[in-house]
Parts: C-alpha cells; structure tokens; sequence
C-alpha cells in the first residue's frame, strides 16, 4: 500500500476508494488508464504510425514501441511533405529551388526556429546539415586547436564508438598520439555512471594541457545525463578560453530541456532520427555559440553553402562566411530529410520541451516503480540513475537482467515489443513522451512479466 500511495503522489493519480481496491493497484490496466486519461499531450500519439504486432495485417494490434532512442515513429505528415517535395521536383525540376512555395534554396531555414526551441538555442546558433559524425570533425577542424603544451581531449570511456574514433583520428590528423592525448573520465570501481565531482577534478587535473572536452549529452549505454552546466563551468574556472567544450547530443536532443546557449556550450551536434523522429538516416544538426557568430574567429572547412547569402550565387571563389551556424555548411541543403524532419518538429512546437519532459519523468518513473513491484526480486536492475536524480537521466532506463539479455530481447520481440539491446548485456528502454502513452509502458512490463515467468533462455 506504500508503494502505491507513494506512486500516486509522484505521478499524480488522486486515489480515494481506489487503495484499497486490489483490481486498481499500481501495477493495474485502471492505473495506466488514468495516468493516460491526465496526459495533457495524449493526443499527439495519433501523430505517428506505430508498427503492427502483425506486419502483414494493418488491423492488428499496435506494436509495443520503445525505442526511440535508436528510431523514432513515423510522422503522419512525413509522407504528405515529402511527396509534396516530390511533386515539385516532377513540376518544376530545377525550377523548384526559387518556387514560390518553400524554394529549395532556402528550405534548410525552415527547421531552423523550432530546432533552436529543442536545444534551447538561438536561431542563428543552429544549422540543419550533414550527418552527425561529419559535423563533429567539421567541429573540431574549429574548435580543437591542439599546441605542443595544450593537446588532450577528454571524453567518456564508453562513449560512442563513432565518437571515440573521431576523437582519435582528429588528434592523429593533428600530429599527436590518441594513447597519449585522450584523458577518459571512468566512474569509479563498483559504479555503473559517472560523478559530476570526478568529471569536474579530471579537468582540474589536466587544466593546462586540455584543448577540448568532448562528452556526450545522454551516454547511450548507461542512460546517464552529463550535468551540462557544470562541467562548461567547470572549464571556465580551470581552463579559461583556452579550451573548448562541445557536446554529442545523439540521445540528448529532443529528449531532454537543453539550454545550450545560457549554458555557455561552446559547439553540440546531435542526429535527428532518434528523438526527434527525421526517419532513417535524417539529417544531422549543429550548434555554434553566439560569441563565435561572426564567423571569423575560427579556421574551418569551407563550402559554398556556408558562404553568405546576399552574393553566394555570383560564385566568386573568396568564401565569406554567413553568421553563426549557417557558416559551417557546407553543401545545399538535402530536401527529402528536411521534409520529413519539418513534420516531426512543427509536433514538437505544439508539445514544447518542457511538457515534453515533465511527461518524459513521469513515464520513466511509472516503468522504474512497474519493475520494482511486479518482475521477482533480482530478475532485473536498472544501471541508469534513479529517481533521485532524475535530472541526470532521459526517456531510458537500461536494463541488467539475470537471465541471458539476448534470450529476453528475442522473446519480448515475438511478443511484439519493440526496444533495442546493446552489448554485452543491456536493453535500452525508452518511452518517448510525444508518442508513447502510460499504457504502452504497462504492456511492456506484463510482456516482459510473462517472459520472464517462461524463463527466457
């Protein structure tokens, strides 16, 4: 009865004769029911097509999708906009780029506005281009400057593959040894994440010899949300301008309430497929601070694209950079993936982030309090922070199971639920708030109940 009390207060159910009603308990369809019932952005769900646990029967039951943090939903628009840029195309041909309705040549601002809204930004701090691993190295061509004296970039020691080889290849393309130059923030023996104060006394530590810190948003293995404020504080104190700090935001963009512009975040970049639900492969995004927008104060690689506006077609060979982000393009912008991730962001303008997030801690604790009250002790645990730091986590949980995490994974996916695993032993859960309802989360826990009662092997 505590347990159920003290989830009513945190989610927010009012329980009268309820308590004491064994049929609406916690772990109840009812309780789901009306936590879905007081969700405010419910109806943004009919937003997005979900899979069917029967892929050739569009009439069977939904899909039980968390996993939104490798590919969010489709948008129902998506198609309309990218058939309308289709249409275009087959209208007009080359014609398209000065249409009177949404020219190409300026579709890449389209997006601008509300993806300065996700990352808590500026709009001319943001630019949609290139895929996320091409706008790190675009970043640090500017921002890690390396010196005989000031070299070292420190990172996670579990970030992101692609993250950690783009690291090395730029401090070997620099002429310095990544065994040398890498400073890796590990937690401490015995601990799954990282503390803030160890991340803080690392840059303490190597204060005259950092050139960059690079660290991810959300770690994707663990779940973990870097305290962004306070390590760009952090750098300040330590490190003054002479290094720079920037941050992957693969799992972090769309997902958490980002203030990257107050937070003093020197550049980000960050993908829009997972969270943000561009679709397979969708365009990446970048931000550069205000205090760098002239465009002048850094070297970079140069493209016509990120020449200035008011003469980029006179085709002049002198590059002139356009303020702010727009000066790191590159090329013309990619329209089918822009289409696609229009739709998904004119969503997030209805939901707002922070709506989006206050429902993403609800839901995450309503799968936290599920997995504590009805799988057997032991069966599994969560390696992502708890409740109690909410604000170091997102959407994710990462689960530990006891039993062989690839036996539970394939049984949960004949059952029809979609979520993803990670070597050598996690499955990532992740309820997306704009899609993804009390009840999906309750699905999941009876299905992930029932597998493991079968002794998935």
């Amino acid at each position: 009865m505590a347990l159920l009390e003290r989830a009513a207060t945190e989610l927010g159910v009012a329980l009268e004769g309820e308590a004491t009603d064994p049929s609406k308990g916690l772990g109840s369809q009812w309780f789901a029911e009306q936590l879905d019932a007081r969700d405010e952005l419910r109806e943004l769900r009919q937003e997005f097509i979900f899979p069917r646990v029967d892929r050739a029967d569009p009439e069977s039951e939904s899909c039980v999708y968390l996993c939104g943090n490798s590919l969010g939903l489709q948008p129902r628009k998506a198609k309309e906009y990218v058939t309308e840029e289709l249409d275009k195309w087959a209208n007009l041909g080359v014609e398209g780029h000065f249409a009177s309705t949404r020219p190409w040549v300026t579709v890449d601002e389209l997006c601008i506005q509300d993806m300065a809204h996700v990352v808590g930004a500026q709009s001319s701090e943001v630019a949609t281009m290139n895929s996320l691993t091409v706008n790190l190295h675009l970043m640090m061509v500017s921002f890690y400057r390396p010196t005989q004296t000031r070299n070292k970039i420190l990172i996670e020691t579990k970030a992101f593959p692609s993250d950690w080889m783009a690291t090395r290849s730029q401090i070997r393309e620099k002429g310095f040894d990544p065994d040398e130059c890498l400073v890796e923030a590990k937690p401490r023996s015995g601990e799954e994440t990282l503390r803030t104060e160890d991340i803080e006394a690392l840059i303490a530590e190597h204060a005259d010899s950092l050139a960059l810190v690079m660290l991810s948003g959300i770690q994707y293995y663990t779940g973990q949300a870097f305290e962004f404020e306070r390590i760009v504080k952090a750098v300040r104190k330590h490190c003054g301008d002479d290094c720079r700090v920037g941050f992957d935001l693969a799992h972090a963009a769309g997902n958490l309430e980002l203030k990257l512009h107050d937070w003093d975040v020197d550049f980000a970049c960050w993908c829009t497929y997972k969270y943000l639900n561009s679709g397979p492969g969708g365009i990446g995004g970048c931000f550069v601070h205000s205090k760098f927008g002239d465009g002048k104060s850094l070297p970079r690689f140069e493209g016509w694209w990120g020449h200035r506006k008011e003469d980029r077609f006179k085709m002049d060979a002198k590059f002139l950079p356009t303020e702010g982000a727009f000066g790191w393009q590159l090329s013309n912008p990619c329209v089918l993936p822009l289409a696609t991730l229009r739709a998904s962001l004119e969503l997030f303008r209805t939901a707002t982030m922070p709506r989006l997030r206050a429902k993403s801690e609800s839901l995450t604790r309503y799968l936290e309090l599920l997995l504590e009250s009805e799988l057997p002790t032991g069966a599994c645990r969560s390696i992502t922070p708890g409740f109690t730091r909410r604000h170091e986590r997102g959407s994710q949980l990462s689960l530990v199971f006891a039993n062989p995490v690839k036996a539970v994974h394939s049984a949960l996916e004949k059952k029809g639920v979609i979520c993803d695993m990670r070597e050598p032993d996690v499955m990532r859960i992740a309820p997306a708030p704009i899609y993804n309802s009390y009840m999906d989360v309750w699905r999941f826990v009876q299905l992930l109940k029932e597998t493991l009662a079968d002794g998935a092997k």
